[in-house]
C-alpha cells in the first residue's frame, strides 16, 4: 500500500467527516443556525480535524520508526557471523538487502542467505504497510465518530478550531526558526573544526587559495593553502557587475511600467519580463558560455584588449539579466502601492511627473525598493551555475573583470563533490566559507535595514 494512497484516503475521510459534522449541527437545531454557538462550517471542520489529525500523526510516527524496526528484525534473522560484523560493514550488507528487495542493483553476488533476507525484508514491509493502513483508518473513523457524537448546540466549535489553527501556525513558525538555527549550528561546528586545523587569520586574510591536501600519509599531495580573499574578491566583483546591470534596468523598467506605460502595454510587458526569473540557471550558463563570453572576447580582440574566454564580465552581465525581475517586479509593486493622494498633492503644488517620481514616489517606496535590491544581491551571491560555466574555477585575486575568477558558492560545491574525508581541512573549508558568507550577508542586511529606517524617519 503506497503512502500517497493512504493520505488520499484519509483526506477523503476528512471530507466526509466535515459533511457529517456540519449536517449533524444543523439537525440539532432543525436548520436554525442562530441557535448554534458557532457556524455549521466550524462544526464540520472540528469533526474533520478529529478524523484526520490523529491518523496523520500516527502515519508520520509509523513511517519514522518503520525502517529501523524492520531493519532490526531482519538483522536478528541473519546468521551470527553477519550479525557480528562491524557496524559499517553490516550497514553495507543491509543496503544490499534493501536494494535486492526493491529490485535494484546490488554490489555483491546474491546467495541464498541474502535472497532469504531480502524476501523477509519485503514481507515485513508489506505487513507493516497493511497494518498502518488498517490502524490509521481505524483511528480516523474512531476520531470522526467521537467528534460527531460530541456535537451540541452549545459546543464552542469555533474557539477549538481557531486554537487548532493557531497551534498549527505557531508550530510552522517554530519549525522554520529551529531549522534555521540547526543549519547555522551545523555550519558553525564544522567551521570550528576547520579553524582548529587552519588559523582563522590565514583563512580570512590569506591571498592564495589552493585547498588540495594529501588525505593519506603515503600520498603525494600539497599541504593546502586556504586564503579566502581571492574567493570573496571574485564574489564581490561578479555581484557588483550584476547589480550594475540589474538595478538600473530593473528600477527604470519598474518606474516606466508603473507611471508611464498604458494598461495594455503593462499587461503584456510585465509577464514577459518576469519570464526571465523562471528560466533555469543552466540555460543562462549556456547562454553566457556560448554567446556572451565569445562576444566579449571578440570585442576585446577588436579593441586590442586581452579578454579571457571565461571572465567575470560575462558571468556578471548574464547574472544581472537573470535578476532583473527581482528588482523590477518588487519595485513595480511597491511603487503602485504608493497612495494616489500623494501624487495628486504633488501635482497640485505644481510639480511635474518626473519631479513627483523623484521627490515623492521614490522616497515613499524606498524601503520596498531596497528590499528588492537586497533580494537580488542575495540571489547573485548564491548563484553557482553561471559562474562555473562563464567565469571558471580559477581563484584569482584581481579587480579586472576581463579575467577569470571564481566565487565562494562555486568553491563550496567543488569542495563537497565526490567522496570526501570530513576530517580533512579541504572538506571542512566548505563549511568555513559558508559561515563567513552567512555573516557577510547578515551584516549587509542589517546595514540596509538601518539605512532604510533612518531614511524613513527623515521622510516621515
Amino acid at each position: 500500500m503506497q503512502s500517497s494512497t493512504l493520505i488520499i484516503v484519509l483526506l477523503g475521510f476528512m471530507a466526509v467527516a466535515y459533511y457529517m459534522g456540519r449536517k449533524r449541527s444543523l439537525s440539532l437545531v432543525s436548520g436554525r443556525v442562530r441557535d448554534l454557538h458557532s457556524l455549521p462550517s466550524y462544526y464540520g471542520i472540528h469533526t474533520a480535524l478529529w478524523c484526520g489529525v490523529p491518523a496523520l500523526l500516527l502515519f508520520v510516527m509509523w513511517i519514522s520508526f518503520e525502517g529501523s524496526v524492520v531493519t532490526g528484525l531482519v538483522v536478528d534473522g541473519l546468521p551470527t557471523e553477519i550479525q557480528n560484523l562491524p557496524p559499517e560493514r553490516l550497514n553495507l550488507v543491509m543496503n544490499d538487502i534493501r536494494n535486492l528487495a526493491q529490485g535494484d542493483i546490488v554490489s555483491r553476488a546474491v546467495d541464498a542467505t541474502m535472497q532469504s533476507a531480502a524476501d523477509h525484508y519485503a514481507s515485513l514491509l508489506r505487513i507493516s504497510h497493511m497494518a498502518l493502513f488498517v490502524v490509521a483508518l481505524s483511528v480516523a473513523i474512531i476520531g470522526g465518530l467521537f467528534a460527531q457524537r460530541s456535537i451540541s448546540r452549545h459546543q464552542r466549535a469555533r474557539n477549538r478550531v481557531e486554537k487548532a489553527i493557531n497551534f498549527f501556525l505557531v508550530s510552522s513558525s517554530s519549525l522554520a526558526i529551529f531549522t534555521t538555527i540547526g543549519i547555522v549550528l551545523s555550519v558553525l561546528f564544522e567551521s570550528i573544526r576547520f579553524f582548529q586545523q587552519i588559523p582563522i587569520t590565514e583563512f580570512l586574510f590569506g591571498l592564495e587559495w589552493s585547498p588540495q591536501t594529501a588525505i593519506r600519509a603515503d600520498q603525494v599531495g600539497s599541504s593546502g593553502v586556504f586564503g579566502a580573499i581571492p574567493l570573496f574578491a571574485g564574489t564581490f566583483l561578479i555581484t557588483l557587475i550584476a547589480m550594475f546591470v540589474a538595478v538600473p534596468i530593473g528600477l527604470m523598467s519598474a518606474i516606466y511600467m508603473a507611471e508611464y506605460a498604458g494598461k495594455h502595454f503593462r499587461a503584456l510587458a510585465k509577464p514577459v519580463l518576469e519570464v526571465l526569473a523562471g528560466i533555469p540557471t543552466v540555460v543562462y550558463g549556456f547562454f553566457a558560455a556560448l554567446t556572451v563570453a565569445p562576444f566579449f572576447r571578440d570585442m576585446g580582440a577588436t579593441l586590442g584588449l586581452s579578454v579571457s574566454s571565461e571572465s567575470a564580465l560575462a558571468a556578471g552581465v548574464v547574472m544581472g539579466i537573470m535578476i532583473i525581475p527581482f528588482v523590477s517586479s518588487l519595485s513595480d509593486d511597491v511603487i503602485n502601492a504608493v497612495p494616489q493622494a500623494m501624487r495628486d498633492g504633488s501635482y497640485g503644488l505644481g510639480a511635474t511627473r518626473s519631479e513627483t517620481i523623484r521627490q515623492v514616489i521614490i522616497p515613499a517606496a524606498l524601503p520596498g525598493i531596497v528590499g528588492g535590491v537586497l533580494l537580488a544581491v542575495s540571489r547573485a551571491i548564491g548563484e553557482t551555475m553561471i559562474v562555473v560555466m562563464a567565469a571558471g574555477l580559477s581563484a584569482n585575486l584581481t579587480a579586472n573583470p576581463l579575467e577569470a575568477v571564481t566565487t565562494v558558492t562555486v568553491q563550496i560545491v567543488t569542495l563537497l563533490v565526490g567522496d570526501q574525508e570530513f576530517d580533512s581541512a579541504k572538506t571542512l573549508a566548505a563549511f568555513a566559507l559558508a559561515l563567513v558568507l552567512f555573516v557577510i550577508t547578515l551584516a549587509l542586511n542589517m546595514i540596509a535595514l538601518h539605512i532604510v529606517r533612518k531614511y524613513r524617519e527623515q521622510y516621515e
